[in-house]
């Protein structure tokens, strides 16, 4: 049976790269989808995912559902991070298992390769050195969803294929200025700088750290090419294979909403690692690379942001 054709339970399908996933699946014809709110269905809760799995059981599973959240909840929740997730991954990929799922695709995090890692960061690298003390928690869970999707493969021959997408962004972010990440953090700063008239937008950090951002309609087409074309044990980085710097990426965020004034950096304020970027030969290798450019890709974030912020 052709993955068009199939059962298909997407977890997390509200989320920004479910959501998306979602749509690519709906574009590609997928009919039988099979979608489940955290009200409707708690994935930290064994029996009820055991109940879900054993009544709809669905051919395909698609887990993008996480939690997730910045440093400073990652910093001040460390236990509902760690423990969330594991009881998240355990109980679809082992419910898809038992249950008579024939593919299953594990999201995973840029964020599990070490702090110190070479650049770009091959799949390679995992587990070679410490990870960033800030992320340390969601990076661990990760790590060990990988890690279950290969030890299922392994033990049993269940065809759990493990992605690590690099920064996402795109129409369903999060743009509340406290808690999201840099690009919509940004977007939202300077519509509201232009809004008010302010003459300048001040910009944490030197500006010189190097980011890969990467559109999630471009991830949820790689993760259906991946659905159809991979059954490989090793995990696969999908991003663009390009970075920017965040100085960079301030100046074409101004430019793209129309904001006239200065850009001010607050050298005071932490940089990160000082550079994060995927290498994206074995995805390449596949067949498969990212098509939105980064410039349409934020007018287009930009246009979603302004229909339907709040």
């Amino acid at each position: 049976m052709s993955a068009q054709n199939a059962r298909i339970f997407v977890a997390g399908h509200r989320g920004l790269a479910g959501s998306a996933i979602v749509r690519r699946l709906q574009a590609a014809g997928c009919a039988n989808l099979i979608l489940r709110t955290s009200a409707e269905l708690d994935l930290r809760d064994q029996a009820a995912v055991e109940r879900f799995f054993a009544e709809t059981r669905p051919e395909i599973v698609v887990l993008a559902a996480a939690k997730v959240g910045g440093i400073l909840a990652n910093d001040s929740y460390p236990v509902d991070f760690l423990r969330d997730n594991l009881q998240i991954q355990t109980n679809v990929i082992d419910g898809s298992y038992r249950h008579g799922a024939r593919k299953l695709l594990f999201l995973g995090s840029s964020c599990i390769y070490p702090k110190f890692a070479p650049q770009p960061m091959p799949e390679s690298c995992l587990l070679t050195g410490p990870l960033e003390p800030t992320n340390e928690w969601y990076a661990v869970a990760k790590i060990a969803g990988i890690k279950l999707c290969q030890a299922y493969r392994r033990q049993y021959g269940f065809d759990a294929v493990a992605l690590m997408p690099t920064n996402l962004y795109g129409p369903g972010d999060n743009f509340d200025l406290q808690t999201s990440h840099v690009l919509p953090a940004l977007l939202r700063k300077f519509h509201e700088a232009k809004a008010r008239g302010d003459r300048e937008v001040v910009v944490w950090g030197t500006g010189t750290p190097r980011r890969e951002f990467l559109h999630v309609d471009d991830l949820a087409d790689a993760c259906w090419y991946l659905l159809n074309n991979y059954q490989g044990y090793e995990p696969v980085n999908v991003g663009t294979g390009q970075d920017i710097s965040i100085g960079e990426l301030a100046a074409l965020i101004g430019e793209i909403v129309g904001f006239q004034g200065e850009l001010r950096f607050d050298t005071s304020k932490p940089d990160g690692t000082p550079r994060k970027l995927l290498d994206v030969t074995r995805l390449s290798s596949l067949g498969w690379q990212a098509r939105i450019e980064l410039r349409a890709g934020i007018a287009a974030t930009y246009s979603w942001f302004t229909a339907n912020a709040r």
